[in-house]
């Protein structure tokens, strides 16, 4: 007795779901193994005084004793 068209196309169904999904997975080891990675510095991007991006942190700005006198008083 020959199987159903039915059962059949459900079978196709989940050769193809299988399929699929390895090769997904292959596709995510891939990407895992040829990634550059990197350390936190490396990500990270700073905007200096006049809104460029670089890669460099800012130098600390040094603010005179008078303005900061000012500061506290307000």
């Amino acid at each position: 007795m020959a199987r159903s068209q039915n059962s059949f196309i459900k079978f196709q169904k989940e050769k193809k779901k299988r399929m699929k999904k390895k090769e997904k997975e292959e596709r995510k080891l891939e990407r895992k193994e040829n990634s550059k990675g990197g350390d936190l510095d490396e990500m990270l991007a700073y905007v200096d005084e006049f809104g460029n991006i670089t890669t460099k942190p800012p130098e600390p700005v040094k603010e005179k004793k008078d303005e900061v006198q000012a500061r506290i008083k307000n």
